[in-house]
């Protein structure tokens, strides 16, 4: 039998929101969640392209051992899914 538990994602207290770049495109995220998190819950699966193919690539493992979701932020490239979101952070596709 399938107990009903209540919602209470009203309970759940969120960081501030800030507001970042993406390719040119502002983005909003919570301050301190990762990059990834915020990049897909605005719809950016896409965070760059394949060397050989240039196939779309994103978030694979969400824990740093892929390196699929590289991305630039400040002139470095580095993985989205272990670099905080921060205000007026500018990234762009690796």
């Amino acid at each position: 039998m399938i107990r009903l538990v209540p919602n209470h994602t009203a309970q759940i207290k969120r960081s501030e929101t800030v507001t970042f770049t993406f390719d040119g495109t502002p983005v909003q995220g919570h301050r301190g969640e990762t990059l990834v998190s915020a990049l897909m819950r605005a719809g950016h699966l896409n965070l760059r392209e394949a060397p050989n193919d240039s196939a779309p690539r994103g978030a694979f493992c969400c824990m740093g051992l892929c390196q699929e979701c590289a991305v630039v932020v400040q002139g470095q490239v580095v993985e989205a899914c272990r670099t905080d979101v921060s205000a007026d952070l500018v990234v762009e596709r690796a």
